[in-house]
């Protein structure tokens, strides 16, 4: 009985996952537990939910936010920004808000959608104007022909 039981245990042992970290291509693995030093850590929370902080390490990472709750519901609007060093030396910055629109942040180094490929032909904007002042005059009531009830009708 003491076999199984021993033998089980080793199973279960063997069959445990087995954690690695593999180091990014020319970085050895002891680079990655290197330790930062944080240069700058104020923050500041008040007792009516408004909160700034600022943070800085020796590796050239910058964080800022404030923020403060709004709203009926109590949520928070925060803005801040962050910036860091690329691995190819560029450096990013990226400014944000967070609000009822969600998280909306900016930064040169954002992709950008591309402008649309075709002009739209000046009769397409004509059409969707003419519509619109349709749509307004039958808003307001003002519509002087009542729409044709004989549409695919045998005349």
């Amino acid at each position: 009985m003491k076999f199984v039981i021993i033998a089980a245990l080793a199973t279960v042992a063997l069959a445990a996952p087995q954690y690695s970290y593999d180091a990014p291509a020319g970085r050895s693995s002891a680079d990655s537990s290197e330790e930062v030093a944080i240069l700058r850590d104020d923050r500041v929370h008040e007792d009516d939910g408004k909160y700034n902080f600022d943070f800085e390490s020796e590796n050239g990472i910058r964080f800022s936010e404030s923020g403060s709750p709004d709203g009926n519901e109590d949520a928070i609007v925060s803005a801040g920004q962050y910036s860091y060093t690329a691995p190819d030396g560029t450096e990013v910055v990226v400014k944000y808000v967070a609000d009822e629109n969600g998280f909306q942040p900016q930064s040169d180094l954002l992709p950008v959608a591309p402008e649309f490929p075709h002009p739209i032909p000046q009769f397409v904007l004509d059409q969707i104007a003419f519509a619109a002042e349709e749509d307004a005059r039958r808003a307001r009531g003002d519509s002087r022909e009542a729409p044709s009830r004989s549409y695919g009708a045998p005349q």
